[in-house]
Order: structure tokens, then C-alpha cells, then sequence
């Protein structure tokens, strides 16, 4: 089990859940739909097998070049703690309860089902030929806030778009900070990726545009809903957040990047959500 667990980083889950539970709660809060505790459970089993899914799809796809890089050599399979086989066996076996799981939710989750894992398991493969490869990832992460207010009304609606467009835009522009790590040998393999294309530099303030945008997005919501101070103080947090990376993290200094990846974005995302869901109470 440790092992499947490295294998699928399984702490990243935390950039990506508490916006489920954001779009989740939105809908019950928002609409007439009523909060359930199955609801609640298919929602984060979702989440769980997409994740897995995922994240053992481009282990997978990636173990060559894993193996060549000395940043990531060591991970599972090209340090031989699991085989190649194991990894598509893995993702294959999450895929089908991600399926299955959606049957039991209601028949739009269903019939969506094969796009989010179209989405989710194609960004693996996106840096062989573009350099959007990380807006690609941050397309796969955005579903997360949509996917839950769908898993409790079965509709679309505009309010969890603005969530989605907000991680869209984070998750991007935090991806471009972390693959400055590989600048030079995405150049050196003929990979994609805005630091290989455009330089660190240039890269972040590419960065950090995205950032501003998930910012706005993250502000809009207010001008269509109710929200009250905590929701405002979960707002400020999450700016600060985004701007302290930015000053962890400098062209000729790329010491924090994991730092500002892992711990500014993993605590941004947790207490936003907390902030959310105390207004949803407070508003209520």
C-alpha cells in the first residue's frame, strides 16, 4: 500500500479536494438540493480513483524519461520499487471505480465520466508536443469544483465555473514554478514546457498573470451569490498565498520551489476551503 501511495503522490490530493468540497457544498447551499452523506461519500471516492488514476497513468507513461532525469530517477519505477505492469494494472482497476462509482450518482456524472478521464489521463502525454501542458493539468484539477456540484444537482451552473476557472489558473501557474526545475532538460529531450520555451524569466511572470487571473476568479462569486466575512478573509488568505511563492522564488534562486509548491499551495487550497465552508454556515 505504501508503495501505491508514493506511487500516486497521494498528498497532492490536497491541492485538488478541498475545492470538491467547495463545489460540493456550494450546491447544497445555493440550491434546493439537500446535503447526503452517500452524495458526500461517491464525491470523494471520485476524487480518490480520478487522482489515482491520474497520477499512476503518468508514472506510467513517463518511466523512461523519470529514469533519465536526476530529479526524478528516484521515484517507484524507475528505482524498480514497482514494475510498469503494476502501474496500468493500477490505473486501469481506478478507472473502472471511477466509472462504476459514477453510475450510483445520477446519469450526467456517468455519461461524463470517460471526458474527466479523457482530460485527467491525456495531460501525461501533452508535454511531448506542446508547451500548454501545464494548463492542461490545471484543465484536469478545475473539474474537481464542476464534478462535485454535479454530483449533488446533476446541472451545470455558472457559480462552480468560477471556482474551476480559479484552479485552472492557480494550478497552471504553480506548475510553471515547479517545471523550472526542469528547464534545461526538458531542452535537452526535446520536452515541452513554458520554462523550456520561454525561459525563467519570462515564465514567471507567465506565472504569476495566471496567478492574478485565479484571483479574480476566485473574487467574482460575490457579485453572484451571498457571502459574509469569513468568505472575504478566505479571499485575502488565499491572495497572500499566492503572492508569498512568488517571492519565495526567483530566476537565479530555485532552492524554495518545492517549498512553494507543495506547503504555500497545499495550505492556500485547505484553508480557503475552510474559510468557504464556515460562511456557507455563516450565510445560512
Amino acid at each position: 500500500m505504501k508503495k501505491y501511495l508514493s506511487l500516486v503522490t497521494f498528498s497532492h490530493t490536497i491541492f485538488a479536494m478541498p475545492f470538491a468540497f467547495i463545489g460540493f457544498f456550494l450546491a447544497v447551499t445555493t440550491t434546493t438540493h439537500a446535503f447526503e452523506w452517500q452524495k458526500l461519500l461517491f464525491m470523494v471516492m471520485c476524487m480518490v480513483f480520478a487522482r489515482n488514476s491520474a497520477m499512476a497513468f503518468n508514472r506510467y507513461l513517463d518511466r523512461d524519461i523519470d529514469a533519465k532525469n536526476p530529479r526524478t530517477k528516484v521515484r517507484d519505477i524507475p528505482a524498480g520499487r514497482l514494475t510498469a505492469k503494476a502501474a496500468l494494472t493500477f490505473t486501469l482497476v481506478n478507472c473502472a471505480l471511477f466509472i462504476a462509482t459514477t453510475w450510483f450518482i445520477n446519469s450526467l456524472c456517468f455519461y461524463l465520466s470517460p471526458v474527466a478521464l479523457l482530460v485527467v489521463l491525456g495531460y501525461s502525454a501533452t508535454k511531448r508536443f506542446t508547451a500548454l501542458c501545464h494548463l492542461v493539468l490545471g484543465l484536469g484539477l478545475s473539474l474537481a469544483p464542476i464534478g462535485a456540484y454535479l454530483v449533488v444537482t446533476g446541472e451545470f451552473a455558472l457559480l462552480p465555473i468560477f471556482f474551476s476557472l480559479s484552479v485552472l489558473c492557480w494550478v497552471s501557474g504553480f506548475d510553471i514554478i515547479y517545471a523550472l526545475q526542469d528547464e534545461d532538460f526538458d531542452r535537452a529531450e526535446n520536452l515541452h514546457s513554458i520554462p523550456a520555451y520561454l525561459g525563467k524569466v519570462n515564465a514567471l511572470r507567465l506565472s504569476t498573470f495566471l496567478h492574478v487571473l485565479s484571483a479574480i476568479f476566485i473574487m467574482l462569486p460575490v457579485h453572484f451569490t451571498n457571502v459574509g466575512w469569513p468568505y472575504y478573509i478566505g479571499i485575502v488568505f488565499f491572495c497572500c498565498m499566492l503572492t508569498y511563492q512568488h517571492l519565495l522564488v526567483k530566476p537565479n534562486d530555485l532552492s524554495r520551489v518545492n517549498f512553494a509548491f507543495m506547503t504555500t499551495n497545499g495550505i492556500a487550497s485547505v484553508v480557503f476551503a475552510v474559510f468557504f465552508l464556515i460562511d456557507r454556515l455563516w450565510v445560512r
